[in-house]
């Protein structure tokens, strides 16, 4: 697999974690909200690794 094909799944995760941040915001949430959190707090650890290592190179 090449740079810009993981690069493209890297954009589509980063659209799925736009709507867990939405599903955050949902009142009726309940207990879920801890695992959504979870969730938001490792995609963000994820993207933060794969950004240090595969720098834009723009």
């Amino acid at each position: 697999m090449d740079v810009s094909a993981i690069r493209d799944r890297i954009k589509l995760i980063e659209t799925k974690r736009e709507f867990l941040v939405q599903l955050l915001e949902r009142p009726d949430l309940g207990t879920l909200r801890i695992d959504v959190n979870q969730a938001i707090e490792e995609m963000d650890d994820l993207l933060e690794d794969f950004n240090r290592t595969f720098p834009d190179q723009n």
